[in-house]
């Protein structure tokens, strides 16, 4: 085999998985996946009666900086009443950015 060939193969190779990697690096988490991290961090102080999420990202600004977000809720029983509360979590990171109890 020439070596010639073998280099540029090899450097169109290299090229081909930057490409990717940065394609991949830019797209969103799935919505599911970012209910199940705030289901998962919420299971931490108690169990989840219900939950929700909103299929579309939004976009939002918090602390002047702007987001690419997933808003949903959790509901949680403690003491024989349920208590939701409303999440957005990063739709590039997965990092839930804000949490508020709405009722």
């Amino acid at each position: 085999m020439n070596w010639k060939k073998l280099l540029c193969a090899a450097g169109a190779g290299v090229l081909l998985g930057y490409a990717i990697r940065d394609q991949l690096a830019q797209q969103l988490i799935k919505p599911e996946n970012a209910l199940k991290i705030a289901k998962e961090a919420f299971k931490q102080h108690g169990p989840v009666s219900g939950s929700w999420i909103y299929m579309k990202p939004e976009e939002v600004t918090k602390n002047n900086l702007s987001y690419s977000i997933y808003r949903g809720g959790i509901t949680r029983t403690i003491d024989q009443e349920n208590i939701q509360y409303e999440f957005y979590v990063d739709a590039n990171t997965g990092s839930i950015i804000d949490v508020t109890q709405t009722t």
